[in-house]
C-alpha cells in the first residue's frame, strides 16, 4: 500500500474481486454472511465518488479492503452502523457507502462516523457531505466510547479503527465494543481492522470476540498487512 497515494492501482481488478470473493466465501461458510452477492458495478461508482470528491492526506485502507468493507455492508445493509476512528472519513466511507451516494443499493438509517480529533472530523464531514447531501451518513467529533454507550437504538454494524490514549493503541477496541456490547443484536457484526498489523494490542479484544460466549463466530480476515477481524453475534 502507498499510503500518500490513497488511489494508486496495486493489482489488477480481477486480481483484486478474487481476492475479496473468497473472503467473502469464508465468511459465508463461517456464518458472518447469508450470502456473497453485491454489485460491483455500483462498488466502482463508489470508488470513482471518493477518488473524485474526497480529500484524503493518507491512508491504510487498500483497494482490497475497501472493496470488503463496501461488499460485507452492501450485503448485511445494516440500519444503524457506527464507525469509530475515521480520520478524513474514507475507511467511514467504505462502509457508508452502501447506502449512500452513486453506490447505493439500499437505505439505511443512521450511520455515523466518530473521530475524536475535531479538526480532523471537519475534515470527515465535508468529505462526507461531497457524496452524501441527505445526512443518513455523518461524522461527529467526540469519544466512540460515548457516542456507543449512549446510543438509543439497535447497533447493526460496528466498525472499529480508533486509537486510544496513553499508549492504549488499538487496544481501545475492547473499550468501545464493551460501551455498545448490550445494544448488539444477534447477527449484529463487529469489524476490526488492524487485526493483524496490531495483533499485539489486540490480544484482549481478539480473546473476547473469539468467545463462544460473546459471539457465535469470529473471522481474521487477512487480505492485506493490515487485516480485519470480522466477528458475529
Amino acid at each position: 500500500m502507498q499510503h500518500s497515494d490513497p488511489h494508486c492501482v496495486l493489482e489488477p481488478l480481477e486480481v483484486e474481486i478474487t481476492v475479496v470473493d473468497e473472503a467473502l466465501g469464508a465468511l459465508k461458510e463461517a456464518d458472518v454472511l447469508p450470502h456473497t452477492s453485491y454489485d460491483h458495478s455500483k462498488m466502482l461508482a463508489h470508488r470513482q465518488a471518493v477518488r473524485e470528491l474526497f480529500e484524503i492526506p493518507w491512508t491504510a485502507i487498500t483497494p482490497r479492503m475497501q472493496r470488503l468493507l463496501y461488499a460485507v455492508n452492501a450485503i448485511l445493509r445494516p440500519q444503524n452502523m457506527i464507525a469509530a476512528g475515521v480520520f478524513c472519513g474514507n475507511t467511514f466511507i467504505s462502509n457508508a457507502g452502501a447506502a449512500v451516494g452513486p453506490g447505493a443499493c439500499y437505505t439505511a438509517r443512521d450511520l455515523i462516523g466518530v473521530e475524536i480529533k475535531p479538526e480532523e472530523a471537519e475534515k470527515a464531514e465535508r468529505n462526507v457531505r461531497r457524496i452524501d447531501p441527505t445526512g443518513v451518513a455523518r461524522v461527529v467529533a467526540a469519544d466512540a466510547v460515548d457516542v456507543v454507550r449512549q446510543f438509543p437504538h439497535a447497533i447493526n454494524l460496528l466498525y472499529l479503527d480508533a486509537d486510544g490514549s496513553g499508549g492504549r493503541g488499538k487496544g481501545v477496541y475492547l473499550d468501545i465494543l464493551e460501551a455498545g456490547y448490550d445494544r448488539l443484536r444477534s447477527g449484529s457484526v463487529v469489524l476490526a481492522h488492524n487485526s493483524v498489523n496490531a495483533f499485539a494490542q489486540l490480544g484482549p479484544y481478539l480473546d473476547f470476540v473469539r468467545d463462544a460466549a460473546h459471539f457465535r463466530s469470529s473471522v481474521n480476515v487477512v487480505i492485506d498487512s493490515e487485516g480485519l477481524e470480522v466477528s458475529v453475534r
